[in-house]
């Protein structure tokens, strides 16, 4: 069996995709690498070699990458030198022999001009350089998370209403655990080489329909009031969001509004073998507790 290496081990979606891994192969055939292997002790308990990493020690992912046959990029943090950070990976994964990187970028409609800072071009930096490494790639898009939708509701919606600058475009979100069961098809499986699959979740909604969705969850009217972008941003910095990570939420809202999301969940649905998890499904499963607390 070919080894599977998945990057970013300790992060949200480098771990859940090797969670998911370990329910399709041995965990023998798998690696995880991390640059502090030691907060993967959950990982390495479970039989998944940890490999220390860096993407920004081109050398130590040489060494990190050997007897390796596929590699999961999970992408670097934006507002980090990510351009370097990922064609070190690349190159270092085609030194070591490695054969095969899947990559998950986001999104983007072939007819779009829109345009996410730190994010929509670095992605098409990375297609670019997989293209003419002469390597099989595969690319897993991902459309926002379910799990930033309150967050981009203004932070506090039950409480507050749904608090977002105009707009009815819709995004259909999809939950990071759906993304990394797909990530773990992929790898695991033959025949993805060289696909390019757009992740959509769904269905698609706006941020009314979030409102209508939170009131029959919580059985109380929650509205959606309108902000001007400088009030959205002042409210998610009264929640304690520093001004730079506000107006990049905000960038993400107005790509909600301008439905650039708006897609089919066809390529996710037919990874899993079943519908992913929809926005009422996941919100009704963090807030019905919370509900039934209230109730008590």
């Amino acid at each position: 069996m070919t080894r599977i290496l998945v990057t970013g081990a300790t992060g949200n979606i480098g771990r859940m995709t090797l969670q998911h891994l370990l329910k399709r192969v041995p965990a023998s055939d798998l690696v995880g690498l991390a640059r502090d292997p030691a907060k993967a002790a959950d990982l390495a308990a479970k039989g998944i070699e940890i490999r220390q990493g860096d993407y920004l020690d081109r050398e130590g992912l040489v060494r990190a990458f050997a007897g390796i046959g596929k590699v999961m990029l999970v992408s670097a943090t934006a507002f980090t030198d990510r351009n370097t950070q990922h064609e070190n990976v690349i190159n270092a994964a085609k030194q070591a022999g490695v054969g095969h990187i899947v990559f998950m970028p986001i999104i983007q409609k072939a007819d779009s001009g829109f345009h996410m800072p730190q994010v929509t071009e670095e992605d098409r930096f990375v297609e670019k350089s997989l293209k003419a490494s002469g390597l099989v790639y595969t690319l897993v898009r991902h459309p926002p998370f379910l799990e930033n939708i309150e967050n981009y509701a203004g932070g506090a919606p039950l409480e507050k209403g749904v608090l977002a600058p105009a707009g009815t475009g819709k995004a259909a979100y999809a939950s990071r655990e759906d993304l990394a069961e797909a990530h773990a098809v992929v790898l695991s499986e033959d025949g993805h080489g060289y696909k390019d699959y757009a992740l959509y979740g769904g269905p698609a909604v706006s941020f009314a329909d979030i409102a209508q969705i939170l009131s029959d969850i919580s059985g109380k009217p929650v509205p959606f009031n309108v902000l001007s972008e400088q009030d959205y941003v002042a409210q998610l910095m009264s929640l304690g969001l520093p001004e730079p990570a506000a107006a990049f939420i905000l960038k993400w809202v107005q790509g909600v509004n301008a439905g650039e999301w708006d897609g089919e969940s066809g390529d996710l649905e037919k990874l899993l073998g079943r519908k992913p998890t929809t926005p009422a499904q996941y919100l009704r499963a963090v807030h019905a507790p919370r509900r039934l607390e209230t109730e008590t």
